[in-house]
């Protein structure tokens, strides 16, 4: 194990952590911590030395951590392993399930081990530390000397008055878009509905006696392009979170403010703080703006006593501790764990919290990485008993959480190890901004109070950003049917299975070959990181000149090897037949399928099986998704209607040459909501797919009539698909 000494060097410099953050900017994965790390006030750092590969174990790298010789500062922290560990990594400790769809899958950790770092310690001093080797001496001082002129050039000497400490906390959209409109935020995938079903469903399976407790949670999301790191200053500036931290990427990055402890380790003491119970804070000009009420007395908020007093909330924290307990106790010495025997009651930034402490000592053996895996994802964000609550959130959840209620924070050979619980934390990546909310749903839970709990939590954070909630009341729906019982033999798609594309080939010429490879290779790039094999394209064309004159199917299968590369698999075959009109028997399915055709086809083989009809998937809110194998059309009047590729559905190649090409058939297309009723009203009902083209549908439920419309419509389009090789726009 290498050793390092402690280099410790008092800076002359006053600024914000945003402003230090702000001037290491130009740097290689900046970041900064601000709150209560280490019992200081800020640590900022970029450039490390080393960067974890995608295939390293995160756990195992908090061990990796040089031995420090000489004398340490016990308010030091030097540096070590920065970053965050996605909610994701949960399937690294237990056997779950696959997740819900991912609209927009981030890495599943971001680690980096930096060497030297800048510290703002409680008294309000700036720091440079290091661990400093012979080897990289030269290059410490040399860093030393660089950032004391940034920070120098950007904000000058160090003030004396306490006052002009901060900076001013710039726009969210930074300085020189003021003009931009603020980012609306809406809940993404089936709405507040969806979350109404699914607080609904948690509550059966805890009667069943399933799960004593879930924490179900939704996703606020917007369009935003912004700049994360410049978001943060903003936020933290207005919130001052207990365990905030930016880390800013090329491709977006994470904003938490969170206000919650998941674990700090010194030696051998590991510490937790499980936050369960909330409710707004009384309209106060604390609360109002946003920052936290510290002089707050016992008497100074009814919403507080309200709390204290909610039995619906102390039953939820009650559980929590207890997993929290048994926990630490896998890895601590027999004897040592123990918490109070009430939580306290928190002010932060518009709401009261209940929070407990539960300690333990570590057997001597127990390394971080060990400790983690023991304790991850945190219990205050996954409920009672943990695996079996791990397995309820992927069947009720509409998406997949990323790095939302997993942890980020660091790992130090000084400071110990100390990590928040990813609550409270933006997300940001493609032009998306999102945020997850969510409460722990218990026997008597109310689905409306736990659907305002979430919108509780979240408008703060959206306030302090200068973002807008959209707070429309759930719509009405028509039919909301059962959830689909997802079961060990009938789970998710499991995306380590591969993704696929099936091309229908006419005399010899594979129809839209580029537009399926195009969607096969923006799947294999988010999925796995990879390009498709470089003569995949000259691989189709050679399978379908082959495949001989009349009509056949071309299924190009992808799959991920062991080291990660992507292989390609080709089978042809004749097409298959289907009794018309397509039956289709719907099922409700949060969040669907997603953006991806998934190898893995289990779950829908045994819909097929069960149901004797192809499955029509329905979100929580009864919106219309797809079938089991293709797209949904209706006609109304002279009107195409099909649902929006928002994230949930396959953008199927098919139907975006449809939607191009409806008008040569006298339609008219539109891309809008469909729920069972109007498919019900609907003119005519229609399926489309690769290699059907356009077929007509019924609700197996319907009474059988000719379906004269939908089958001479399904045959104009049929025709119209088929006459020329054009192949369609990538859909987006």
């Amino acid at each position: 194990m290498t050793a390092v000494r402690l280099l410790r060097v008092p800076l002359s410099i006053g600024c914000s952590p945003a402003a230090a953050l702000r001037a290491l900017r130009e740097d290689s994965l900046s970041f900064a911590l601000v709150g209560r790390w280490a019992g200081s006030g800020a640590i900022v750092g970029s450039s490390p030395v080393r960067v974890a590969a995608p295939g390293d174990d995160p756990f195992d790298l908090l061990d990796e951590l040089p031995r420090v010789e000489g004398e340490t500062n016990a308010d030091a922290v030097g540096g070590g392993w920065f970053g965050w560990l996605g909610y994701g990594l949960g399937a690294r400790v237990e056997t779950l399930p696959p997740p819900p769809p991912r609209p927009v899958p981030l890495p599943p950790f971001q680690l980096a081990y930096y060497d030297h770092l800048l510290r703002l310690d409680a008294e309000g001093r700036w720091w440079f530390e290091a661990l400093a080797t012979p080897a990289r001496e030269s290059a410490l001082h040399a860093r030393l000397a660089l950032l004391s002129e940034r920070l120098a050039a950007v904000l000058g000497p160090r003030p004396t008055d306490d006052a002009e400490h901060r900076a001013p906390a710039p726009s969210v959209n930074g300085d020189a878009n003021t003009h931009r409109a603020p980012p609306r935020f809406r809940i993404a995938g089936g709405g507040a509905v969806a979350h109404l079903a699914a607080v609904r469903e948690c509550r059966e399976r805890i009667a069943a006696g399933e799960i004593f407790q879930a924490n179900v949670c939704l996703r606020f999301e917007a369009a935003w392009d912004g700049d994360v790191a410049e978001l943060f200053a903003t936020a933290s500036e207005r919130l001052q979170p207990a365990y905030g931290a930016a880390f800013p990427t090329p491709w977006g990055g994470i904003a938490s403010l969170s206000p919650e402890l998941f674990l700090r380790r010194r030696g051998g003491a590991v510490e937790t703080a499980p936050i369960k119970g909330t409710i707004a804070r009384d309209a106060t000009p604390d609360s109002d703006a946003g920052t936290i009420a510290r002089d707050a007395t016992p008497d100074s908020d009814a919403a507080r006593a309200a709390l204290v007093a909610s039995k619906k909330d102390h039953a939820e924290h009650v559980m929590i501790v207890d997993l929290m307990r048994n926990d630490l106790g896998r890895v601590s010495r027999y004897g040592t764990v123990e918490a109070a025997r009430t939580p306290e009651a928190q002010a932060h930034p518009g709401l009261w919290h209940l929070v407990s402490r539960v300690r333990g000592e570590l057997r001597p053996e127990v390394g971080d990485g060990e400790l983690l895996r023991a304790t991850f994802p945190p219990g205050s964000v996954t409920g009672a008993p943990k695996v079996q609550a791990l397995h309820v959130i992927s069947e009720l959840e509409g998406t997949a959480r990323e790095l939302y209620t997993g942890a980020v924070g660091f790992a130090s050979p000084i400071a110990g190890l100390e990590l928040n619980v990813a609550i409270r934390t933006f997300e940001a990546r493609d032009g998306r901004l999102w945020l997850g909310a969510g409460g722990g749903i218990v026997a008597d839970s109310d689905p409306l109070a736990e659907l305002e709990e979430c919108h509780v939590k979240a408008r703060p954070l959206i306030a302090a950003i200068g973002g807008v909630l959209d707070e429309a009341p759930p719509a009405e729906t028509s039919h909301v049917s059962s959830l689909l019982a997802l079961t060990p033999t009938r789970r998710r798609p499991d995306p380590a299975l591969g993704v696929f594309e099936t091309l229908l080939v006419s005399d010899r010429v594979a129809l839209r070959a580029e537009a399926h490879l195009a969607r096969l290779s923006a799947s294999t790039r988010v999925l796995y990181g990879r390009p498709l094999p470089a003569r995949l394209a000259k691989q189709v064309d050679e399978a379908a000149a082959g495949a001989g004159p009349g009509q056949w199917r071309l299924r190009v299968a992808l799959i991920v090897d062991d080291k990660g590369e992507p292989a390609a698999e080709l089978s042809s075959g004749p097409l298959p037949t289907r009794s018309l009109p397509i039956a289709l028997a719907p099922v409700t399915l949060p969040g669907g399928l997603g953006a991806h055709k998934w190898l893995d086809r289990r779950l829908l083989d045994a819909l097929a099986l069960e149901l004797r009809a192809t499955a029509l998937l329905l979100d929580a809110d009864d919106t219309v998704l797809e079938a089991a194998w293709g797209s949904v059309f209706v006609v109304e009047g002279t009107r195409l209607v099909t649902p929006p590729a928002d994230g949930r559905i396959l953008s199927g190649v098919t139907r975006a040459a449809l939607l191009q090409r409806a008008a040569d058939a006298g339609l008219r297309p539109s891309e809008e909501p469909l729920t069972v009723a109007r498919l019900h009203a609907a003119d005519a009902l229609l399926i489309t797919s690769a290699l059907g083209l356009a077929l007509p549908a019924t609700l197996s439920a319907e009474p059988q009539s000719d379906g004269t419309l939908a089958v001479r419509i399904a045959r104009r389009l049929h025709t119209l698909l088929l006459a020329a090789d054009s192949p369609a726009a990538t859909p987006a």
